[in-house]
């Protein structure tokens, strides 16, 4: 309903300005009642029952933030480095600024529970940016096309494609949010980064976003703490012994439930227990989409204590083990496993566990895990000199480091219940 009372108006749209209490930035600020109503739409308050990183408080128990946190980080910086580019000359009008705001406050709103972890188990081969995708459209429809220029910049569309990679890139608000965040909650100070002071170094040249030459440091402090980062955090071994056990859990209740088994779930999860869904077919008329929108961590925590005590051994073993914290041993080393060293771990699961070999797959398996803080074939981080000329983070770097980090590495991984390394 339209206001026709300009005094109520101007009251109603300050009202939505709110102040956020942040703990890593202080006081932010709601810049637009668009983004207010944006907020306040159940899709997104659901990111507040979404942990940011997964089943990391096993290993960190202050890593308990949420994705409804970093989207509302994402997009405090938003606003500054807007402000800064167009203190700098950069024309960002009133709308686009908008909209690239908007872009950023619903990058990660199609994460499902627990964030990457289950995002190839729920809903196979359907990426978390393509469901983000799928939402904003769905949003914009509510918001009768408020939301038109938001999606042309989340998407790479818009004619200027330096606002797009501040939404996506190498250096974009994202990652400049959760390295501090997320080293913020898990208090690894490795993780620590200068995002104030990368921010007021941003620049444009052709369209594309840049860094003044002085502010090189904090971009290979950036890279660096990245790095570090996936080493002690996002693929520290315990955490992806949670992580990969979670995996399992899914993946044995939707064997299960396929099979006909009676699996206890509510029904936004059951959906995807009892079905496999494709991209093509998880569209916003889905049964999928309309229970995706509704699922979260508590869905699948509150299964996994009722699973503890499921007549299924594999299932409720599992399930007992996460919620005792009861971890599989997992080795993590640079070489593939040689020398029948897995085959011989199966043997003694087989043993034990008097499990076929199709259960045993829930038990005993193996995978790689790979590290790449920097890549110079995607949006490269270019380094904006005085004379105007540019060059690649990886070129210019004084660190050696950071030309190497620009190559992946790679592990290999074996995860086996504990009482079978004795």
């Amino acid at each position: 309903m339209k206001l026709n009372n300009p005094t109520v108006e101007s009251s109603l749209f300050s009202s939505k300005r709110k102040i956020f209490n942040d703990p890593v930035y202080g006081f932010i600020t709601i810049p637009h009642e668009l983004i207010f109503d944006i907020v306040e739409h159940p899709y997104f308050q659901r990111l507040r029952r979404i942990a940011q990183l997964g089943l990391t408080n096993i290993v960190y128990p202050g890593a308990n933030h949420t994705r409804f946190q970093h989207a509302l980080g994402a997009t405090h910086l938003m606003t500054n480095a807007v402000e800064v580019l167009r203190n700098k000359g950069h024309e960002i009008t009133k709308e686009e600024a908008l909209g690239v705001t908007i872009a950023i406050l619903l990058h990660d709103i199609g994460h499902g529970p627990f964030s990457h972890t289950l995002e190839n188990t729920l809903v196979e081969g359907v990426h978390h940016e393509k469901i983000s995708s799928l939402i904003i459209h769905e949003l914009n429809k509510e918001f009768n096309g408020e939301l038109d220029l938001a999606i042309t910049i989340f998407e790479g569309t818009y004619h200027k494609n330096f606002l797009h990679q501040l939404v996506s890139s190498q250096l974009d608000m994202d990652r400049l949010d959760y390295l501090k965040r997320d080293s913020f909650f898990t208090g690894v100070s490795e993780g620590v980064i200068g995002s104030d002071r990368i921010i007021k170094m941003l620049e444009v040249v052709n369209d594309q976003l840049a860094v003044e030459a002085k502010g090189i440091y904090s971009i290979e402090k950036f890279i660096v703490a990245r790095r570090l980062m996936y080493w002690q955090v996002y693929l520290h071994k315990t955490v992806l012994a949670a992580e990969f056990l979670l995996t399992k859990i899914l993946l044995r209740a939707k064997y299960l439930a396929q099979a006909g088994e009676k699996v206890p779930a509510p029904e936004n999860l059951k959906v995807f227990l009892k079905n496999t869904f494709s991209e093509v077919s998880f569209s916003p008329s889905s049964d999928a989409f309309k229970a995706f929108v509704q699922l979260d961590d508590f869905d699948i925590l509150s299964c996994i204590k009722t699973w503890s005590n499921h007549p299924d051994f594999v299932l409720s073993y599992l399930s007992n083990s996460l919620i005792n914290r009861k971890l599989n041993k997992i080795k993590i080393q640079n070489e593939p496993f040689i020398g029948g060293y897995e085959e011989d771990v199966l043997e003694k699961a087989s043993k034990k566990f008097k499990l076929s070999a199709e259960e045993l797959f829930y038990l005993v398996y193996s995978g790689e895990i790979s590290n790449h803080a920097y890549s110079k074939d995607e949006d490269q981080i270019n380094i904006l000199y005085k004379d105007g000329s540019v060059s690649d983070i990886a070129a210019a770097a004084d660190l050696l480091n950071i030309s190497v980090m620009s190559k992946p590495v790679t592990k290999h991984f074996l995860c086996f219940p504990k009482e079978l390394d004795q």
